[in-house]
């Protein structure tokens, strides 16, 4: 994942209701949800959701298909994922994280060069 793509995920990701929106649609799996449910989830006006609904989508975090009458939104797991991937990188130094080596801050943040 390149630069610009990431901080297109990240800019997406950094409003209270897109957030919320994602991590919805992260739990509810492949089957994804009606636009209408996510809205009535979240307390939102289905007009304000579809704003940002459509940020996510721009952003490559959420797809959509239609179902019938209704419009389905899932996560799109590969560019989370890669999101992840891409912030967690460098993590541990350089070496793979294993159940061993578990990426964590140092205790004390004056620890960090």
């Amino acid at each position: 994942m390149d630069a610009p793509l990431v901080l297109r995920a990240l800019g997406a990701l950094a409003q209270e209701h897109r957030l919320a929106a994602f991590r919805l649609l992260v739990q509810a799996g492949e089957n994804g949800l009606p636009a209408g449910a996510i809205a009535e989830s979240l307390g939102v006006a289905a007009s304000s959701l579809s704003f940002h609904l459509a940020a996510l989508a721009n952003a490559g975090l959420v797809a959509q298909r239609r179902q019938s009458r209704q419009i389905i939104y899932t996560a799109n797991y590969p560019a989370m994922n890669a999101l992840m991937g891409y912030l967690t990188e460098n993590c541990c130094g350089g070496v793979p994280c294993t159940e061993f080596i578990a990426c964590c801050p140092p205790a004390n943040p004056k620890d960090v060069a």
